[in-house]
């Protein structure tokens, strides 16, 4: 990888995003439209939102992400600026990571966004710390944008890039433990939550919810979402086709 080629990737990305304000939108206001209305959903039941709502903090954003990062990158292939770019001096390690840098950017900001409405808005009581929180939304934004810098490359059109969702998203969305607790599924189903990175998104933001300081599970839930969006940023550059179909 180079550092020079990584950035220029990234300001490149960040430069066409400028001129995409329906994507900026949907990245940087859905998840904080979603948790406003979650709030009010539970008007009647605080403590519904309570319980659920630093979980949701976390998902909103992958799934989010996941979307516009797929859609915008199979988007560059499918125009052929991708193969352009690879037929410069120009590893794919380096594309990928410039698109992560780009993306990561604004799930910076996404995270921040969301963290801020729900902790300081919309009332959202934690027992440990803002900053815990806004760590693990912004992991699992991360997340979301290397999924789909992932899926693109399996995808020949915008609507099989949407179709992944289904199959990448809604079985992690089941089974982290948001609907009922992991340990009280079906054996097999608990297994094989036990091996999905959002599983343990929902761990950590469940521990910042009950505990008030730094906790060895927080930790372990932190870094096995950090390791899932590295691997599959690694996976993403090794598929990563140089000709497009």
């Amino acid at each position: 990888m180079n550092a020079y080629r990584t950035t220029a990737t990234a300001t490149r990305v960040l430069r066409q995003l400028r001129h995409d304000p329906r994507s900026i939108a949907l990245m940087l206001l859905v998840p904080c439209v979603m948790l406003f209305l979650l709030r009010y959903v539970f008007d009647g039941s605080p403590g519904t939102f309570n319980s659920i709502g630093a979980s949701l903090l976390g998902i909103f954003p992958l799934i989010t992400m996941f979307l516009v990062t797929s859609i915008a990158t199979l988007r560059e292939r499918t125009s052929g600026t991708l193969e352009r770019l690879l037929a410069m001096p120009l590893a794919k390690a380096d594309l990928i990571a410039g698109y992560a840098l780009a993306f990561g950017t604004l799930a910076v900001i996404q995270s921040a966004l969301a963290t801020g409405l729900a902790l300081w808005f919309l009332d959202l009581n934690v027992t440990g710390s803002a900053w815990l929180l806004l760590l693990v939304a912004l992991l699992d934004a991360l997340l979301g944008t290397a999924l789909g810098l992932f899926v693109s490359a399996f995808a020949s059109s915008e609507f099989q890039a949407v179709q992944f969702m289904p199959a990448v998203i809604f079985p992690q969305l089941l089974l982290c433990g948001l609907f009922a607790p992991r340990d009280t599924m079906q054996p097999v189903l608990e297994a094989i939550s036990n091996v999905l990175p959002m599983s343990y998104a929902v761990d950590g933001m469940n521990e910042v919810l009950r505990h008030t300081d730094l906790t060895a599970t927080y930790v372990r839930d932190a870094l096995i979402v950090a390791g899932c969006a590295v691997l599959v940023l690694a996976l993403g550059a090794a598929t990563l086709r140089r000709r497009t179909p």
